[in-house]
């Protein structure tokens, strides 16, 4: 005895009804449709809300200015001082050169000394020269020093003075 299993016949009619409890092979997924309650917003919270947002404005324009002040500020006071700084540096270049070139005259002159009196008051004489030279020249250093410091602070000063009275 043989049995024979019979396969199921496949007709146009089954599958549709088999693809509909089963569905197409894919799930899809819905989402719920959520109907929140419409809610009206207070006025008084509105305008609290909408006073905010002006006052962030407001703040926010002011603290853009106040950078933008003091990116202008950073600039200029960094430019001054380059160009101070400059200006010292060749100054100090020009007193080296001066005081170099005067102990090599004074070199000079002290190799052609007769006698030892002569060379004393040569020695005597160039000493003078020097510390007269040396205090004009430290005038002249300190006084540059200073006009840097007081052209980059001035404008500092003056701006910081205008911050803190419109605060």
């Amino acid at each position: 005895m043989s049995e024979a299993t019979e396969a199921p016949v496949s007709t146009p009619a089954s599958r549709a009804k088999y693809k509909s409890a089963v569905g197409s092979g894919t799930p899809k997924w819905e989402i719920p449709s959520l109907e929140l309650p419409k809610m009206e917003i207070p006025a008084a919270l509105r305008e609290i809300a909408e006073k905010g947002v002006t006052q962030a404005k407001e703040t926010y324009e002011k603290m853009r200015s106040a950078a933008e002040e003091a990116t202008d500020m950073i600039e200029d006071t960094y430019s001054t001082a380059t160009k101070g700084v400059s200006d010292f540096g060749l100054k100090l270049i020009e007193v080296a050169r001066e005081n170099t070139n005067s102990a090599f005259d004074f070199a000079t002159q002290l190799m052609t000394v007769k006698s030892l009196s002569e060379a004393v008051e040569l020695s005597t004489a160039h000493t003078r020269k020097q510390y007269d030279a040396m205090t004009a020249q430290a005038k002249e250093l300190g006084a540059i020093a200073q006009k840097v410091a007081v052209d980059t602070a001035e404008p500092v000063k003056e701006r910081l003075g205008k911050v803190f009275k419109a605060t």
